[in-house]
């Protein structure tokens, strides 16, 4: 009766272990579904190469991968280091520029299209303002 307690342990364990790692980071592709990059649920955004290309602070700070500051995201605003609003976000996932434009949606099932209504890539499972910033605003680039 011990043993199988640990191999139903064991397989609780096992079992746990590859739903965590499948949650670890989200992948981020591009209009033909190529993987250009991965975002971690902690903010650590990654190439196609698993290079690391910058993160999102707690705090909405956004840095490059040399630790600077590039912007700041306050709620679904968008400011750069001058605190400028250059863009947000609206409840549908909308996005537009600080001056009111639309630069394209993002929307529920993960599809980000630009302003003319065409895909330009997938990223599920993403916070909507984490996409804007790697899609419309560009920080990582």
């Amino acid at each position: 009766m011990k043993v199988f307690r640990l191999f139903i342990l064991i397989l609780l364990m096992a079992s746990s272990s590859m739903v965590g790692s499948k949650c670890v980071a989200q992948t981020i592709r591009d209009a033909n579904h190529h993987n250009i990059g991965r975002i971690s649920p902690n903010g650590t955004v990654r190439d196609g190469d698993s290079r690391p290309l910058g993160f999102f602070d707690r705090d909405g700070v956004i840095r490059n991968k040399g630790n600077k500051q590039v912007g700041l995201i306050k709620g679904l605003q968008i400011y750069n280091n001058d605190n400028e609003r250059i863009g947000y976000i609206l409840t549908d996932g909308t996005v537009r520029d600080g001056e009111s434009r639309v630069l394209g949606n993002i929307d529920k099932s993960g599809k980000i299209y630009d302003a003319n209504k065409r895909i330009i890539g997938y990223a599920q499972g993403v916070r909507y303002e984490w996409i804007a910033c790697y899609f419309f605003f560009h920080f990582f680039d």
